[in-house]
């Protein structure tokens, strides 16, 4: 195992300088093809998933759960680097509860016409076993803003069997650290993938045999069962952003508009809520 005891000022540690810039690390970490993965749990369905660590930096308390997680999965060459925890929270600005970071390498986007492919062809097999190809649920996040919602969502999916999420040029990453925790590493687990052309990258959807719903609050709206009782084999389910909604482009270029009934006096679900009540409304049967 490649362990190193390194000092504060080290320059092997720089990938983890400055995480609570929020700013800064959406810039750097793209630019640099990188992202963070805190926690054994996360690290684990990281490597699972495939992804390849580019270092580990741990308290000395934590070593031999790194240790382990990379042994499983043939990794003893990556660096781990040991601090003492003072040196871990002034190196990252704040205190590193879960015991490790790992600086990850930042796999390519897929191609969207790959992921809806692979979406839409995907047979009974991995949905109620009788061979036959089932119907697929597609997740479109448009200009999320807040990494937690993010986060909410892609774990909803995978615990609801979404097929596959595309989110816009604008929508936050869903790889940054907080999306990751907050996620519990179900980013690794769903297929997902970034669709530059919006919003005309919807026309590649209806190409691909979606019908495209809008969850939106506006006039002439269906409700979610009505969608539910449409009985569509493919569906992909835009959601807009946390302030604004689904914006006018996009809502003119839509199949349906859907909303969720409110009683209470409540008005509206944030997104994280409404894409877990929507997931479970549309999931397909015996899966």
């Amino acid at each position: 195992m490649n362990i190193q005891r390194v000092h504060e000022d080290s320059e092997l540690l720089a990938d983890y300088r400055s995480l609570t810039d929020v700013a800064l690390r959406r810039r750097l970490e793209p630019e640099h093809g990188l992202y963070m993965a805190e926690s054994a749990k996360v690290l684990a369905r990281a490597l699972s998933a495939g992804h390849s660590p580019r270092s580990v930096m741990t308290a000395e308390k934590w070593l031999t759960d790194v240790e382990r997680i990379l042994g499983e999965h043939a990794l003893d060459e990556v660096p781990v680097y040991v601090v003492p925890d003072d040196v871990a929270e002034r190196v990252t600005g704040y205190t590193v509860h879960r015991g490790m970071l790992a600086a990850m390498n930042r796999p390519a986007d897929r191609p969207v016409a790959e992921l809806l492919a692979d979406a839409t062809e995907r047979t009974g097999s991995a949905g109620q076993g009788d061979g036959e190809p089932r119907g697929a649920r597609i997740v479109i996040l448009e200009d999320l803003v807040d990494h937690t919602n993010v986060g909410a969502v892609f774990r909803s999916a995978a615990a609801l069997g979404v097929d596959a999420v595309l989110v816009t040029p604008r929508c936050a990453d869903p790889l940054y650290r907080r999306s990751v925790r907050v996620s519990m590493g179900t980013v690794f687990q769903v297929p997902w993938t970034r669709i530059d052309d919006w919003p005309g990258g919807l026309q590649e959807l209806k190409d691909a045999g979606c019908v495209v719903a809008g969850m939106t609050l506006g006039e002439g709206a269906i409700s979610l069962d009505e969608l539910v009782a449409e009985d569509h084999e493919n569906l992909a389910l835009v959601f807009g952003s946390e302030g604004h909604g689904i914006t006018p482009r996009t809502d003119r270029a839509l199949d349906r508009r859907v909303t969720i009934p409110m009683m209470g006096g409540v008005d509206s679900l944030n997104v994280a809520a409404a894409s877990a009540v929507a997931f479970y409304a549309t999931r397909v049967r015996g899966s």
